[in-house]
């Protein structure tokens, strides 16, 4: 591939992943704050509220999946361990806006980082299409894959450009002036 063509695909594409990364981060930070908020309210009122919510502006089923979803995931939050969750969030913040800013700043540690998370969301992702196949789902899955593919054709990229580079340096070694 063209140096420069390489140089514009990791450029712009390393960007995007941060923008994606640090939305995800931003997300982690809205719901960290909004757990907090729950300190001193009926948990319960609160999950039916936001299925309320759910069902009107995103039209989701009040018997499908997320609902389910929703409903068991408040059964596990309860006014002793709300703090535990809201810091949960805030420490996913924290990963996703390195691994932005890793990315934007093009280190090869946050491609590296974003291909082993990337990864480690693969298996879930895979047992979630296999269990309910829908738009959200196949739409982490595509998302993911694809972002694990660019990775590492970014790092395998930069592999063969240091590696020719090496090779290079010793052939300028061996031969004399």
């Amino acid at each position: 591939m063209d140096t420069r063509k390489s140089l514009i695909a990791k450029h712009f594409g390393l960007r995007g992943v941060a923008l994606f990364e640090a939305s995800k981060g931003v997300i982690g930070l809205i719901f960290g704050g909004w757990l907090v908020s729950l300190r001193h309210k009926d948990l319960e009122t609160v999950a039916m509220h936001l299925l309320y919510v759910l069902h009107k502006v995103l039209h989701l089923s009040p018997d499908g999946h997320i609902a389910h979803s929703i409903m068991r995931a408040a059964a596990r939050v309860n006014h002793h361990n709300v703090h535990i969750w809201a810091i949960l969030a805030f420490v996913y913040s924290a990963i996703r806006f390195t691994e932005a800013t890793g990315l934007w700043l093009e280190k090869e540690w946050a491609e590296w980082f974003a291909v082993i998370s990337g990864t480690l969301y693969t298996p879930y992702l895979t047992w979630e299409l296999i269990r309910h196949q829908n738009i959200y789902t196949w739409g982490g899955f595509i998302i993911n894959g694809l972002i694990v593919f660019y990775m590492i054709w970014l790092l395998r990229d930069s592999y063969k450009t240091r590696k020719s580079i090496e090779q290079a340096v010793k052939k300028e070694e061996v031969t004399p002036s």
